[in-house]
């Protein structure tokens, strides 16, 4: 079995929890870190789009990145940034056609989703599950 991050925009509320869970999970120095997800309205108070990084298969900010700081976490799948290797070029961020590599100024980093491990925060703390880690058959990787 593996597990894919799934969204499912139509139960969103546009609560911006997911936005909460994700900076004070990644922290840096004691100060809430940068989310990685954002719900985006979708020109109504009722409709919302949780937009996050979608673990391309074959990403472009893979490609653009100058000193290959992103790397596939072969455990969780996710696309993850080695920020030794990383010289905030702001390539990715330029390259990433869903806007899902973000400056963080607060704090002079790059930061893309990483699945916080393999347990995304944002889905444990979505009160409609619009958000969720869930288990597939290798067989359904395909299809998904």
């Amino acid at each position: 079995m593996d597990k894919r991050f799934v969204v499912t925009p139509n139960l969103c509320t546009g609560c911006r929890t997911c936005e909460l869970a994700c900076a004070f999970s990644h922290s840096v120095n004691g100060k809430p870190g940068l989310s990685r997800i954002y719900p985006l309205s979708a020109g109504t108070d009722e409709a919302w789009v949780p937009v996050v990084c979608l673990q391309c298969e074959n990403a472009a900010c893979v490609k653009a990145c100058l000193v290959d700081a992103i790397a596939r976490n072969p455990e969780t799948g996710a696309l993850e940034l080695d920020y030794d290797r990383c010289v905030r070029c702001m390539a990715c961020v330029a390259a990433c056609p869903f806007g899902c590599s973000l400056p963080d100024d607060q704090h002079s980093l790059v930061v893309k989703c990483d699945l916080c491990g393999g347990e995304p925060v944002c889905a444990m703390f979505c009160p409609t599950k619009a958000l969720a880690h869930q288990e597939i058959c290798s067989s359904d990787r395909k299809s998904a």
